[in-house]
């Protein structure tokens, strides 16, 4: 399940991070239905419910790039143990992404996690939801 490239496209974005105020870096990869990679990192803001995760920011690469659907993901951070995404970023993953979709959460140090979005956000909000009979 794990993927490489896209993981090391996460590490090397990583070193971008804005991060000035909690200095914890995170980089984000994304792979999207063409096979392209985008990526994204976290931008902190010093009023910090207006950051920017770096899942969010890959996603919103890809969609600015024309597409609109996840094939794989990949998270790094320098931490004991693997990241999972926030809540908000677990919803935006649904939302382009399948449940099969794999994700893999990894460390700096080498620590990976495999993972997939349906087991990240059991039970997801989707436009299904908004279907009326």
């Amino acid at each position: 399940m794990s993927d490489p490239d896209l993981l090391a496209a996460a590490r090397a974005v990583r070193e971008n991070a804005y991060a000035p105020y909690s200095r914890f870096k995170v980089g984000a990869a994304v792979r999207g239905a063409s096979g392209r990679v985008f990526v994204g990192v976290n931008v902190e803001n010093v009023a910090y419910p207006e950051g920017t995760c770096a899942e969010a920011g890959a996603i919103a690469a890809m969609v600015a790039a024309g597409e609109s659907r996840l094939q794989a993901v990949a998270v790094i951070a320098d931490s004991p143990a693997p990241v999972p995404p926030c809540g908000g970023c677990r919803q935006k993953l649904a939302e382009f992404g399948g449940p099969d979709t794999p994700v893999t959460l990894a460390t700096t140090d080498g620590v990976r996690q495999e993972t997939t979005i349906g087991t990240l956000l059991p039970g997801s909000f989707s436009a299904a939801h908004m279907d009326r009979a």
